[in-house]
């Protein structure tokens, strides 16, 4: 089977509806303070993939693949998303992650 861009959209929208899962978690994590097993799972998860995107220089790796494969340049062309929701998606989830783990601080030192 040959590898199409309709694979990779669809395997990257699963992983994007993933990881944003995982954001969501940490940040109720943070909110309710019911920081468990799972709340550390879901952050490593988000981190993995921070560590991937600074080692691609902020593209993500599918993105790349994409192009390669013949899309046209741009975050929209490697995902089913909106664009106006593809163009935020670091800034959204980025700022929700961040103020996450902030409360998870919060919590775990007092």
């Amino acid at each position: 089977m040959k590898l199409t861009i309709l694979h990779v959209k669809v395997v990257h929208t699963v992983i994007f509806w993933i990881l944003s899962a995982c954001v969501v978690h940490v940040l109720f994590s943070g909110v309710t303070d019911r920081i468990t097993t799972w709340t550390w799972v879901a952050a490593g998860l988000v981190l993995i993939e921070s560590i991937v995107l600074v080692a691609f220089g902020w593209t993500c790796p599918l993105t790349i693949l994409t192009e390669r494969l013949g899309a046209a340049r741009g975050s929209v062309t490697d995902i089913f998303l909106p664009k106006w929701l593809a163009d935020r998606i670091f800034p959204i989830c980025g700022t929700a992650y961040a103020v996450a783990l902030v409360l998870i601080a919060i919590r775990l030192l007092r």
